[in-house]
């Protein structure tokens, strides 16, 4: 895949005007938030309403994803994409001219009226922001664009923080009026960039809309709960929102009383976690080989409890001084390590996540998406809210109720830490469990990439984006079916011999992977006609089934004649074969080329150089297994 750079997405139509759009919408929601919080201190209200305010406000903004995000999701699902983009930006210039007016008139009710309405306006922003990528990138596509959102939105949130929580400092008497243009200024620009989105169809025109919250509710989220791996995708999501929320909630307070910093320190510490959130997302595109690799999901997840865990470690108590700017901070001792776990907590996130949002856009079914990106939603905000409570009453060391005493942990900000590291890990631990693919993902990828360097030629071009497909390729070694794997950005059903099916751990890896293995008619005639059955069962249902049809490993780096299973395949299912062969394999580890023992001189073969090609598919159903053979023969050449 040399050459390809998900950044090249930012160079065409169908990307960057999205991408500007979203970014331009998370920075303007977060600079009108901040500047609220801006205005309440310019105004000098008691420290009473600040506590008001401060808390109703974000319960203001959430809570249309709960009251809403049914009816976004249907709405998504039935206009076109863009035109639902330019409306939805529409209402945010309405929505931030009354805003404006509260900025001017110094009204927090007519602030929080409008803080309502940003909340609504996300709301029906949401389910199109994520269910429009399918639609215009190609499934290899799809973790580089993601990849490219989350940073994006990571870094416009960032900056949006900072910049209207300076707003009211810089501005002094003029903020007020400083804060209203800028909120209408980024809301027109946000605008006038969305009609630059080309048009992309409805993917359920015909829908009805319904209108009540709770039934449709309900049904968006059973909705979403239809597949056990998207299911459990959307768990992880929501997830994720759970650990961001309840560790930045804890930043302001941690940054002051366990760090020793000033005011300033607070957004230095968010800083490093959304730069390490942006870095991790990108990182996702280079680490897949451009698949839906949700092998990336337990190594984000793991990788997040050991920085979370020693965060804990790196500051357990309070901090031995105070008032530290970040360039003060930066010279204390044990500083870097800090700063080090605060960047590698946020990196593994954009490990955990980047590839979740992939695999329910790959796996969900157009006419679905948008509603299952809603009940994702509602569920993303009851996980928020839960967040907020737990990260408050962690920290209480207890509450009276009716006269009676309910003791709580009355943990520190570091244990909090220590707590949510040991959460994640049990979660992760649960969710893996639940769905097998996630770990199996995770071993085969760990095993491609440290034995493998991949060259992929032809993949994207030539393998289906979707609908049934059989590919046949050479068989060198028993590592091809990973490798194959991984270079394919959709799930494949390979067809194996049930000798290797059976190798203890791998066997594992093969079932998860719903592999079907297959014996010779001498063997076990049984075996094969149940293969062969659910080879036509599985192509019935669209899926892409991988053979090797030369039956067995090669013994001496050359491609052995092609055996007649695939006509008979073919024969029982007409579908596009595509030719594919492995280059380079058979010097590597695995194959048959030395001995047993010699196969085990690991160094000289280790990280081997390793080509996969694919040629155009074959659509002719009477196409023979030689005509195959000689095209596989031409795609791997000389070179074994």
């Amino acid at each position: 895949m040399a050459g390809h750079s998900q950044f090249g997405l930012l160079k065409q139509r169908r990307f960057l005007p999205f991408f500007l759009v979203q970014s331009l919408g998370a920075f303007n929601d977060n600079v009108y938030r901040q500047a609220i919080i801006g205005l309440l201190f310019f105004m000098g209200v008691s420290a009473q309403d600040k506590t008001l305010y401060t808390n109703l406000a974000p319960a203001l903004f959430i809570l249309p994803y709960f009251l809403f995000s049914a009816t976004a999701g249907q709405i998504a699902e039935k206009l076109e994409k863009s035109r639902l983009i330019r409306i939805t930006t529409t209402m945010e210039i309405v929505i931030m001219s009354v805003a404006a007016i509260g900025f001017l008139m110094q009204s927090m009710p007519i602030l929080l009226v409008a803080l309502f309405s940003t909340g609504l306006q996300s709301t029906l922003f949401g389910p199109v922001k994520y269910s429009i990528l399918p639609s215009v990138l190609k499934p290899e596509e799809l973790t580089g664009g993601n990849g490219l959102v989350e940073m994006g939105t990571s870094l416009s949130i960032l900056i949006g923080m900072i910049f209207g929580g300076l707003i009211f400092k810089l501005a002094g008497a003029q903020g007020p009026q400083v804060a209203a243009v800028s909120i209408i200024l980024l809301a027109i620009a946000g605008n006038v960039v969305s009609r630059r989105i080309p048009p992309v169809e409805a993917a359920a025109p015909d829908l009805k809309i319904r209108l009540n919250p709770i039934p449709e509710s309900l049904a968006v989220l059973r909705l979403a709960k239809k597949q056990v791996a998207v299911r459990n995708s959307v768990l992880g999501v929501s997830w994720f929102w759970f650990v961001g929320t309840v560790l930045t909630a804890q930043l302001p307070t941690y940054a002051t009383v366990n760090l020793g910093g000033s005011e300033t320190l607070y957004i230095f510490a968010l800083a490093l976690f959304s730069i390490g959130t942006g870095v991790g997302s990108l990182l996702c595109e280079k680490l897949s080989a451009r698949t839906v690799e949700i092998g990336l999901v337990p190594l984000g997840a793991f990788g997040m409890t050991g920085f979370l865990l020693d965060l804990y470690f790196a500051r357990t108590g309070l901090a031995p001084v105070s008032g530290l700017s970040v360039t003060q901070f930066v010279q204390q001792a044990g500083s870097l390590r800090i700063i080090i776990d605060l960047v590698g907590i946020g990196l593994f996130t954009g490990f955990f996540v980047v590839p979740l949002f992939a695999l329910i856009q790959s796996r969900t079914p157009r006419n679905e998406l948008s509603r299952v990106i809603a009940g994702m939603n509602i569920q993303n905000a009851g996980f928020i809210v839960l967040a907020a409570i737990l990260g408050i009453a962690l920290q209480m060391p207890g509450v009276t109720l009716g006269g009676v005493h309910v003791p709580l942990p009355g943990l520190s900000i570091p244990q909090v830490f220590l707590a949510l590291a040991v959460a994640n890990a049990l979660v992760a631990i649960w969710i893996f469990l639940l769905v097998p693919e996630f770990l199996m993902r995770f071993l085969s990828w760990v095993l491609v990439r440290s034995l493998y360097r991949l060259r992929l030629h032809g993949i994207e071009k030539n393998v289906p984006d979707e609908g049934a497909a059989l590919l046949v390729c050479n068989h060198v070694s028993y590592m091809d079916a990973l490798i194959l794997a991984a270079s394919i950005p959709r799930p494949v059903r390979f067809v194996m011999y049930y000798k290797i099916f059976r190798i203890p751990v791998m066997s594992w890896i093969f079932r998860t992977a719903k592999a079907i293995p297959i014996a010779g008619a001498r063997e076990d005639p049984e075996l094969m006609k149940r293969a062969f059955d659910e080879i036509d069962r599985a192509l019935a249902e669209g899926e892409i089934v991988g053979i090797f049809p030369e039956g067995a490993l090669t013994r001496d780096g050359e491609i052995a004649p092609f055996k007649s299973g695939v006509e008979r395949i073919l024969e029982r299912r007409p579908v596009p074969v595509v030719p594919m062969a492995l280059k380079g394999m058979w010097s590597s580890m695995w194959s048959r080329r030395d001995t047993r023992l010699g196969r085990m001189r690991v160094p000289r073969r280790f990280r081997a150089h390793v080509e996969v090609m694919a040629a155009p598919p074959v659509t002719d159903p009477q196409v023979s297994a030689e005509a195959l053979e000689v095209v596989v023969r031409g795609l791997r050449g000389s070179d074994a």
